[in-house]
């Protein structure tokens, strides 16, 4: 006999009824109506068991889904709330509230310290944003020189490390992403806030501008 994959023998859980996750989330229940259909077409483009696992999450989200990116797979450990693997509706649907237009500021702001702060140490040390400018660069397909990154960083520090510490913390990151909320742009996606049945893709272009992360 050949060896199977584990992931052919995954199955969903049951889903958590609509109602409750839009009155948890920012989402009406026709938009989460319309999530779980979007959801269906990804978490079946690949292995067909109702849950969505990386390759199938990089494949719809990212335009570069052929190459290995930090950024795609920090995303994806986000939206993995239970730390298993894989995207079940639930997660898909409390993580992308965090892109929606009415999403409180402050959420948004704390998800990207999140992103940035890749060790889980509660604090963004100067190499962990060196690596998620990089990546998020090399997603955007933007060729920046050493030199100009080595800037980004510098200049990042300067402004958020307030206390010369070496480190950027919650609260000094949240000063400075208040400061500057070109940071935060990939953090709304408009296109959220009116999703109907027809709902067509789902494409996360991330960007980076001369003067921002």
């Amino acid at each position: 006999m050949g060896c199977v994959s584990s992931k052919q023998f995954r199955r969903a859980p049951p889903h958590e009824d609509a109602a409750l996750l839009a009155k948890e989330t920012t989402f009406s229940l026709n938009e989460v109506e319309a999530l779980y259909e979007l959801f269906k077409k990804i978490s079946y483009s690949i292995f067909k068991d109702g849950l969505i696992h990386k390759e199938e999450f990089q494949l719809a989200l990212f335009r570069n889904s052929n190459r290995k990116n930090l950024f795609a797979d920090r995303i994806f450990d986000l939206f993995d709330l239970k730390r298993n693997g894989v995207i079940e509706f639930e997660e898909f649907v409390r993580s992308l509230h965090i892109f929606h237009p009415d999403t409180p500021m402050a959420d948004k702001i704390a998800f990207a310290f999140r992103l940035y702060d890749l060790r889980g140490t509660g604090s963004i040390e100067r190499e962990e944003l060196k690596e998620m400018v990089l990546a998020i660069l090399n997603e955007s397909d933007l060729l920046l020189s050493d030199d100009a990154v080595e800037q980004i960083v510098d200049q990042t520090f300067k402004q958020a490390d307030l206390n010369s510490d070496g480190r950027i913390d919650p609260d000094e990151w949240k000063e400075f992403a208040s400061k500057n909320p070109a940071l935060l742009k990939n953090m709304t996606l408009p296109y959220l806030k009116d999703i109907t049945m027809s709902f067509p893709s789902f494409v996360v272009y991330s960007g980076a501008g001369d003067e921002e992360l």
